[in-house]
C-alpha cells in the first residue's frame, strides 16, 4: 500500500453553528460554517481526540485522498495516519479548515445573507483566538471536554498555542512546531510585502474582484514567490537549483534563465490557482496579530503563566523565518511556569517547510511523544 492510500479515501464535512460569533475585532458573524475532516474513531470515553492545526495556505485536508483525485493527498499525510506518527488506530484525529479560509468554511468567497453576494473584503478580520473560540464550539458538538493534543506548525503552532492559553482545561498535550510567540519586524514586513502586491494589482478591485470577473492572479503569484522563498533554506535551494541555466545557456533578456525562478514561477502559478486573494490577506494578518504577550506588557512568561496543557516544542536548525531561538523562549517562558515541556531542535536543510517533511528523526520524536500520551 502507497504512503498516499495509508488512510485510503475520506470525505471533507461541514459542520454549521448558528449561534453568534464575537470576533476581536468586535464584528459579529451570525452564523458560520467550518469544513473539516476527521480520521480514525472518537472512543467510548470521547478522550483521544488530536485537533491539527493548519498553517497560512492549509486546510483542512490533513491525510488521506479523495476518491475524485487520487493524487491530491492531504498536506500532512505522511505524518498521520495507521502506524504513522499520528496514529490514526490510536487517535481520532481532526483537520478543520479556518474560519476565514477557502475551501468550505466561512469566508470572503461566502455568501454574506446581508446582501446575497460573497463577503468579499467585507469579511471581518480574523484572528487566533476567534479560531480558539471556533475549535471550542467545534469540540461542544462532538462531545469532546479535552483534546488530548493540539498540534501545529508555523501558523498551526501559534493556534495551538493559543487555545492552550484561552482555553487552558481543554488540552492536555500541545505539539508546537517550527513556530515563535510572536512575528519579528521582518516577518511582518515580508507578510505587509506580499499584501501589497495584491491589494496593488489591478484586478483586485478593493477584494470585490468576484463581482468583476477577476482574479488577482499576478499579485497573488507574486506574494507566494515571496512567501516560497522564506520557507525554504539557502542551502536547500543551492543544493536544489544553484545556478543551473534552464536552457544551458545565458539568454540577454528579462524570461526565465534559471531554474530557481522557473521553480517559484511554477509555485506562484499553481498557488494563485487554488487559493483565494483575500483568504490569504486575512492570513496573513492573523500572524502579524498574534502576540499573547501583549496583553502582559511583554512578559511571555505571565501570558502562560495559566496554561495547564504540556508541550512539546520543536524547531528546526535552517529555519530562518521561525528560528530555534524563538521556540527558546516559548520553552523559557514555559518552565517559568513550571510546565511539563520537551525540547527539539531537529538538524535540517530545509528551512521553514522541514515541519512538512518525511524526516526519519523529527518523525520518531513525533511518534515517541504522542505514543506516550494516555487516552
Amino acid at each position: 500500500m502507497s504512503d498516499s492510500q495509508s488512510i485510503g479515501i475520506v470525505v471533507p464535512e461541514q459542520m454549521q453553528f448558528q449561534t453568534p460569533l464575537a470576533l476581536k475585532s468586535g464584528a459579529v458573524l451570525d452564523s458560520y460554517t467550518l469544513t473539516y475532516e476527521t480520521y480514525g474513531r472518537l472512543n467510548a470515553a470521547k478522550s483521544n481526540a488530536v485537533l491539527i492545526c493548519h498553517a497560512l495556505s492549509g486546510n483542512h485536508h490533513v491525510a488521506g485522498v479523495y476518491a475524485d483525485d487520487p493524487r491530491n493527498a492531504g498536506w500532512w499525510n505522511n505524518m498521520v495516519g495507521p502506524s504513522k506518527a499520528i496514529d490514526t488506530e490510536k487517535y481520532f484525529v481532526i483537520g478543520i479548515n479556518n474560519l476565514g479560509g477557502c475551501h468550505g468554511s466561512t469566508g470572503p468567497i461566502s455568501i454574506n445573507p446581508m446582501t446575497g453576494k460573497p463577503f468579499g473584503a467585507d469579511f471581518p478580520l480574523v484572528t487566533t483566538d476567534d479560531w480558539a473560540e471556533t475549535y471550542i464550539h467545534f469540540a461542544d458538538k462532538l462531545g469532546i471536554d479535552r483534546f488530548a493534543a493540539v498540534v501545529g506548525g508555523s501558523l498551526g503552532g501559534m493556534s495551538a498555542m493559543q487555545l492552550t492559553l484561552n482555553a487552558p482545561e481543554r488540552v492536555r498535550h500541545a505539539v508546537v512546531i517550527a513556530a515563535a510567540a510572536k512575528l519579528t519586524a521582518q516577518n511582518i514586513a515580508f507578510n505587509d510585502v506580499a499584501r501589497q502586491a495584491i491589494l496593488t494589482d489591478p484586478d483586485f478591485h478593493g477584494g470585490d474582484y468576484y463581482s468583476h470577473h477577476t482574479l488577482p492572479k499576478r499579485g497573488l503569484r507574486l506574494a507566494r514567490m515571496l512567501g516560497h522563498i522564506t520557507y525554504l533554506s539557502d542551502d536547500s535551494m543551492a543544493s536544489k537549483f544553484g545556478r543551473e541555466l534552464r536552457n544551458g545557456s545565458l539568454s540577454f533578456n528579462y524570461d526565465i534563465e534559471f531554474e530557481i525562478e522557473s521553480y517559484l514561477r511554477y509555485q506562484g502559478d499553481k498557488f494563485a490557482n487554488r487559493f483565494d486573494a483575500n483568504t490569504y490577506l486575512l492570513m496573513t494578518k492573523a500572524l502579524d496579530y498574534f502576540d499573547p504577550a501583549a496583553q502582559y506588557d511583554g512578559n511571555l512568561s505571565q501570558a502562560f503563566s495559566h496554561t495547564k496543557a504540556n508541550f512539546l516544542v520543536i524547531s528546526f536548525s535552517s529555519d530562518w523565518r521561525f528560528p530555534p531561538e524563538r521556540s527558546r523562549s516559548i520553552v523559557k517562558a514555559l518552565l517559568d511556569n513550571k510546565r511539563h515541556v520537551s525540547y527539539a531542535e531537529i538538524p535540517s536543510s530545509h528551512g521553514h517547510d522541514s515541519f512538512l517533511m518525511q524526516d526519519a528523526y523529527y518523525h520518531q520524536l513525533m511518534r515517541a511523544y504522542m505514543n506516550n500520551i494516555m487516552v
